[in-house]
C-alpha cells in the first residue's frame, strides 16, 4: 500500500470562499466514462470569466505551472457531491490542499484518491498565499506526519501548523486510504468468507 507522509511542490493560491464543485469542474464535462481528461477542464468557466475581464486565473497562470499544493479559503468543495471535482484536481496535478474548511463529502472524496486536505486558520492561509505569490517558483513541504507546512528560502520563511483529523491522517500514513489495496491485502480472507456463505 502506498503511504503518503509528505508532499513537496510549488504552491497555487486560489482566493475565495465557497468555491463549489461545479466551479471546480463544470457539469458539461461529466460525460466521460472514466475521469481521464478532466484535469484540462478544471475551473474552465472561472478561467474564461477572468480572461474576459483581462486577467489570468491561477490555474492558467504560467508562474504557477506545475504547482501541486492548492491553497484556498473557507468551505472549499461545497455544492454537489460529485467525485469528479477532486478527480479533476488530481489530474491537473494537485497532490494536497490547504484551506480554512471543506465540504465533508468533498473532503472524503479527496481522501479516497490520496489527496490530503489540511485546514488552517484564516491568518495562516493568508500567510501561505502571500508567500506563494511572492515566491511562485519555490516549493512548500506539507508534512502529514508532523501536520505542518514548511516553506523557506534566503529571504522568506513560514512554518505553519495545520490540522487534519486523526482518521484520515492515519490512513495516509499506513496506506489504507487506498481501498482497493486494502481489499487485495485481505484477498484470502475475503475468498474464504465468500466460500463459507450459504448463498
Amino acid at each position: 500500500m502506498r503511504t503518503i507522509e509528505q508532499i513537496k511542490s510549488k504552491g497555487l493560491p486560489l482566493r475565495g470562499n465557497d468555491i463549489d464543485t461545479d466551479r471546480i469542474i463544470p457539469a458539461r464535462f461529466l460525460k466521460s466514462v472514466t475521469f481521464e481528461g478532466l484535469g484540462e477542464h478544471a475551473f474552465e468557466d472561472d478561467i474564461e470569466g477572468v480572461r474576459k475581464q483581462g486577467g489570468t486565473h491561477p490555474f492558467r497562470d504560467e508562474k504557477y505551472k506545475g504547482a501541486g499544493i492548492l491553497v484556498s479559503n473557507r468551505n472549499f468543495g461545497c455544492g454537489s457531491s460529485r467525485e469528479h471535482a477532486p478527480q479533476a484536481l488530481l489530474r491537473f496535478g494537485i497532490k494536497a490542499i490547504i484551506a480554512e474548511s471543506y465540504s465533508e463529502i468533498f473532503f472524503g472524496n479527496c481522501v479516497s484518491i490520496g489527496i490530503p486536505c489540511f485546514t488552517a486558520t484564516h491568518e495562516s492561509v493568508e500567510k501561505i498565499m502571500e508567500w506563494i505569490e511572492k515566491n511562485p517558483d519555490k516549493e512548500i513541504t506539507v508534512n502529514v506526519k508532523d501536520v505542518k507546512a514548511h516553506c523557506d528560502d534566503v529571504g522568506a520563511y513560514c512554518n505553519t501548523p495545520l490540522q487534519i483529523a486523526d482518521g484520515p491522517r492515519g490512513q495516509f500514513l499506513d496506506g489504507s486510504w487506498h481501498a482497493r489495496s486494502v481489499l487485495l491485502l485481505n484477498k484470502e480472507k475475503i475468498e474464504n468468507l465468500a466460500k463459507s456463505l450459504p448463498y
